[in-house]
Order: C-alpha cells, then sequence, then structure tokens
C-alpha cells in the first residue's frame, strides 16, 4: 500500500456498510505512516457529517490506525485527562484521496481512569439486520471488541500511558 507520508495533512473518509459516507474530518496531519499503521493528529477540525451538518472538533486528538484490526482509536486530550473514543470499523485503506474505514457502529469509550462503556449496541444490532451483515463479519467485529478491551486493560498501543503525550509532543513540532 502506498499510504501517506508524515507530515501531509489528509481526509478522513467514515462509511456505513452500505457503501454510504458517514463522516469526513477535513484535515489530520500524519505523523506516522507504515504498511500497517497511520497515526494522525487534528485539532479544531471541520467534521462534516454525511447528512451535511458540520461541527468542529474542540480538543486535540492522536488518532490511531491499523490495517490488521477491525477498529481505530481518537484520543482526546482534555484538561482532566486522555478520553478515548474506539470505533468498531473494518481496517483502513488510503488512496489519493482519503484514508478510510467502515464504520460498524459500536464504539468503546474510555475514561482517563481507563474505565470503559461499550456504546451503540442497539444500533449494531439495527444495522446488522438493515444491511445484512453476514455472520463471518459479525464473529470478526466481536472478536476485535475483546481484542481491543484486552488492550485497554493491559494499557497496550494507544493505550499505553505515554503514547499520547509522545505523539502530541511530535505533533506540536509540525504546529
Amino acid at each position: 500500500m502506498d499510504g501517506p507520508h508524515a507530515g501531509e495533512t489528509i481526509q478522513i473518509h467514515s462509511y456505513k456498510h452500505n457503501g454510504q459516507l458517514h463522516r469526513v474530518w477535513e484535515q489530520t496531519l500524519v505523523l506516522k505512516s507504515t504498511d500497517m499503521v497511520v497515526i494522525g493528529a487534528n485539532d479544531k477540525t471541520t467534521v462534516r457529517e454525511g447528512d451535511g451538518r458540520s461541527w468542529i472538533t474542540r480538543e486535540p486528538a492522536i488518532c490511531y490506525f491499523h490495517s490488521n484490526y477491525w477498529f481505530n482509536v481518537i484520543g482526546m486530550l482534555r484538561t482532566d485527562g486522555v478520553y478515548y473514543y474506539c470505533n468498531i470499523s473494518s481496517p483502513f485503506v488510503y488512496d489519493t484521496e482519503a484514508l478510510k474505514y467502515i464504520d460498524y457502529d459500536l464504539d468503546v469509550k474510555v475514561y482517563p481512569d481507563m474505565t470503559f462503556d461499550l456504546l451503540d449496541e442497539d444500533e449494531y444490532a439495527e444495522h446488522k439486520e438493515q444491511m445484512n451483515y453476514p455472520v463471518v463479519l459479525d464473529r470478526i467485529l466481536k472478536r476485535n471488541v475483546d481484542h481491543l478491551l484486552r488492550w485497554i486493560r493491559q494499557r497496550h498501543g494507544p493505550f499505553d500511558p505515554d503514547f499520547i503525550d509522545q505523539w502530541y509532543e511530535r505533533y506540536l513540532t509540525y504546529r
């Protein structure tokens, strides 16, 4: 895969299983890019919803995407600590237009004390039926929820206590 380069600004596009555009982050600065991992950062970036509405993010965020895992992680730096929002999603792909993934509704919100909530199980069940998610996809997604929760509990990858701080410091060197 020919991916983005560190220092490059890209868009992030989120889709639903049926191919409908879900959300676009207009500007994310790439901090690291390999065939398997893209780490980016943004702050006060415009986010455009699939229905045309838009809003602006409130705080700096470090985004973690992996080409082998069915989730991505956004670490948001707030005054009272780092909050994580984890999307259960397809692995990312990158083309010249944007970094792209399919959002599968299930989310995990992680608080600064590393407690967490699994969100949107009802939305997942509804879309699973509406969009006819194959049984094999349902199994993959549930396995990846378990994998993500292990990472959170073990403070692995983007949940390592130093991860967000290190990448935020790198982000500041570009500003």
